[in-house]
């Protein structure tokens, strides 16, 4: 410690642009490595604590604190392996939400082109068997509903709702986006799109801006992993962690 400037919390906390109290945090969680205290008790941070935070703060840009909280306990813990395994996990599951998106751009475009297809019976159809027919819970087509992107009509003197041909053809874009995980913002131009001038126009601007989304998160998170090999590359210079790699 003599050897190597002295850093205090409120240092580390300007550099991060966080309080002096997040700092102690950091540390009480184990996303910085134990610091030593002075004589008066005071936390003493070197620069290895500053590489860490600095090694965090860019973990978060790209895999958010689920992912970057447990990455640096790990590696704090001496479980390398365990936090590498974090890392992965959060790429193959960017992975799966470009085949998802993939996916999702061949059916939606086909259901855009399409025309509705014929219902099983006429008259249209009640939500128990629209559900039914989607794979879906009745649940949900109500929610969907509620937030405006499906709009039944109703049967005069019961009020029950009615699903025309159209109306199905809306609940399985619904569905499809939704498990491509668009928000009920990103679907409703989509639905606006089709119903008022049969495009897909907003339906390819719905995909084109998560293709966009996915491509920068995947920089960030490449970002993000690159500073935690500089950091543990630091760790093993200081001896403080071994990597298992001969």
């Amino acid at each position: 410690m003599t050897a190597e400037r002295r850093l205090r919390p409120v240092d580390l906390a300007r550099l991060a642009g966080v309080s002096t109290q997040q700092i102690r945090n950091y540390e009480d969680a184990g996303v910085l490595p134990p610091a030593a205290r002075t004589a008066s008790g005071y936390r003493a941070f070197t620069d290895l604590h500053r590489r860490a935070l600095l090694a965090y703060r860019t973990l978060l840009k790209g895999y958010g604190p689920v992912t970057a909280t447990p990455v640096m306990q790990a590696v704090h813990a001496g479980d390398v392996p365990g936090a590498l395994a974090l890392v992965d996990a959060a790429h193959a599951a960017l992975h799966e939400e470009r085949v998802s998106l993939r996916a999702a751009s061949e059916a939606l475009e086909l259901l855009a082109v399409e025309p509705p297809a014929p219902l099983p019976r006429s008259g249209g159809l009640r939500i128990g068997e629209v559900a039914a027919l989607l794979g879906v819970r009745t649940s949900a087509l109500r929610v969907w509903e509620g937030a405006g992107l499906l709009t039944p009509r109703r049967e005069r003197g019961t009020g029950y709702r009615v699903y025309e041909p159209a109306d199905v053809r809306d609940a399985r874009l619904v569905r499809t986006l939704r498990r491509g995980h668009y928000l009920f913002d990103q679907i409703r131009p989509v639905l606006d799109g089709l119903r008022k001038e049969g495009s897909s126009d907003a339906l390819r601007a719905a995909i084109a801006a998560r293709g966009q989304a996915l491509t920068v998160r995947t920089r960030v998170m490449l970002e993000g992993a690159g500073a935690l090999h500089s950091y543990l590359d630091r760790l093993t210079e200081a001896g403080n962690v071994d990597i298992g790699v001969n």
